[in-house]
């Protein structure tokens, strides 16, 4: 599964024809169908946690520690009016929860970057990390992961008032900023090798160096870039279509943890009784103008 089609197009379409900002004005998630869709989840039986090693020490536990970010307005962000956090990312992590526990604000909250996603579960701080978190040959060494829950691509980030650059093949000899521990640089150094690549711990300072002149570019997950455009602030736009190659979100979890099977199974369970088509909608459908609700990537 690809970013959905007619998003995509129409994303596109505005960026290159008319080069106007995207997503002028941010809209926000409906908080009510969100936490009722989150409440109204399902509750696995005691047999099935019983049955798993993994599920079985949280519920013992009485409380999921999960590594997340909270600044991910699609994905997971905070609400600090209500100190909740909701998204794509966030409602996957609460349902599961909920699948659990019985309810869904029975988590503990640690923040991750990109550098720190796989050293949180080594070292035991949480039980899961769920946070547009790539699916990687060398990621996967240390840690294990259920899913893919989601796919997506790279893409480009420019300034509104930057028509220099039309696509990825424009980025030679161009400051270009990417996250340290993500994709990102991989990917430069397969599609854009003469970039001048600048590497920045969070998504947030990759943002401030390109919205304060200091890069021209930013290249990562196209579903991150999304979440700076549908914020409504209007001083950035994509550069041309996503490109290279698929990326499947996956959740990390303890290497060789048989919660993979559980957290796979409870994924199956939420798509075929409609609730993952139901939060896309919700997270991400609704404020980004598409009603073309995506099939999820096959699970193992």
């Amino acid at each position: 599964m690809s970013i959905p089609s007619i998003l995509k197009a129409a994303l596109v379409a505005l960026a290159v024809a008319s080069g106007a900002p995207l997503f002028a004005q941010g809209t926000p998630i409906n908080a009510a169908a969100f936490d009722s869709l989150v409440a109204q989840g399902p509750v696995a039986d005691a047999a099935t946690i019983a049955s798993n090693n993994w599920a079985g020490k949280i519920k013992q536990a009485g409380t999921l520690r999960l590594g997340g970010t909270q600044t991910s307005n699609l994905f997971s962000l905070l609400n600090e009016k209500d100190n909740k956090i909701r998204g794509f990312d966030a409602g996957l992590a609460q349902l599961l929860t909920r699948y659990i526990l019985g309810d869904g604000a029975k988590y503990q909250f640690t923040q991750v970057t990109s550098s720190t996603r796989e050293q949180v579960l080594i070292n035991n701080q949480v039980d899961m990390v769920l946070a547009t978190y790539s699916i990687t040959p060398a990621r996967a060494e240390k840690i294990s992961f259920a899913g893919p829950y989601y796919t997506s691509q790279a893409g480009v980030l420019v300034k509104s008032n930057n028509n220099a650059i039309q696509s990825y093949n424009d980025l030679a000899g161009k400051k270009t900023a990417t996250q340290a521990g993500s994709t990102g640089p991989a990917i430069l150094a397969q599609f854009a090798p003469k970039a001048t690549v600048q590497e920045f711990q969070t998504h947030q300072e990759a943002l401030d160096a390109l919205r304060q002149g200091r890069v021209d570019a930013y290249v990562t997950d196209y579903t991150l870039l999304l979440n700076a455009l549908s914020l409504g602030t209007g001083d950035s736009k994509m550069a041309g279509a996503p490109f290279g190659p698929q990326d499947p979100y996956g959740i990390g979890l303890p290497k060789g943890s048989d919660g993979v099977a559980f957290v796979n199974a409870f994924l199956k369970k939420i798509e075929a009784d409609g609730t993952w088509a139901k939060l896309w909608t919700v997270t991400i459908g609704q404020r980004t103008g598409s009603t073309n609700i995506p099939a999820p990537p096959p699970l193992p």
